[in-house]
């Protein structure tokens, strides 16, 4: 697994970096540090297979409502949370309608960040409780259709439901890191969001079943 980690602070990144080995029993945790966004972006290109990216909303040449709009743009399908030192919740909703995986305070308990996070690789998203009921509200809409996916598409989209990346739906369809991504972009379109984590919501509006088997062809 391999989680960029980005934040000014060199203390706060090796705290990072500690509490994030206990993410996965299973699994070595490969942790990328960046003390900036740019160096953020830099690293975010050399590793396309980074599966999750902890940033923080504070940063000295750029805040994280913009650098989550580039994620989203150059790295669609790559989950996003942002670490913030204060609990705001009009932060917190602002992130969260942009496409961020999670919302964490740094002011919480280890467990509850790795909690947070386990959720996000799940494909979830994640904010704490007290901010829950007022993202989760969402206006009426009325007379919109249901995205139309292509059989592959909709493998994908099963794949990409049950937290599965690029890599992964690569190996088990037999398809191209390339043609997945396609894929991945004509779903996002589908849905008309712009992050993974965004077509999971709509996916389970419109009725998809992250449990559903898929079978390669």
């Amino acid at each position: 697994m391999k989680i960029l980690v980005v934040d000014d602070h060199a203390l706060v990144r090796a705290g990072l970096c500690q509490v994030l080995q206990g993410l996965s029993p299973q699994e070595t945790t490969e942790v990328f540090e960046a003390a900036d966004c740019t160096r953020a972006f830099v690293l975010a290109a050399a590793h396309p297979d980074l599966d999750l990216v902890l940033l923080d909303y504070h940063l000295p040449d750029m805040n994280g409502l913009a650098a989550l709009a580039i994620f989203g743009e150059r790295h669609p399908e790559l989950p996003v949370v942002i670490l913030s030192g204060s609990a705001n919740p009009s932060i917190a909703q602002r992130v969260l309608a942009q496409g961020a995986a999670g919302f964490v305070t740094k002011s919480g308990l280890s467990d509850e960040l790795l909690h947070a996070l386990r959720q996000v690789l799940r494909g979830e998203v994640y904010s704490p409780l007290e901010f829950r009921s007022a993202h989760q509200a969402a206006p009426a809409c009325a007379e919109i259709k249901a995205p139309v996916f292509t059989p592959r598409q909709q493998e994908v989209l099963q794949l990409l439901l049950g937290g599965c990346s690029n890599r992964d739906i690569s190996e088990q369809l037999s398809l191209s890191d390339e043609t997945v991504k396609n894929h991945v972009s004509s779903i996002l379109r589908g849905f008309g969001v712009k992050t993974r984590t965004q077509a999971a919501l709509e996916a389970g509006r419109w009725g998809y079943d992250k449990s559903a088997p898929v079978t390669s062809r």
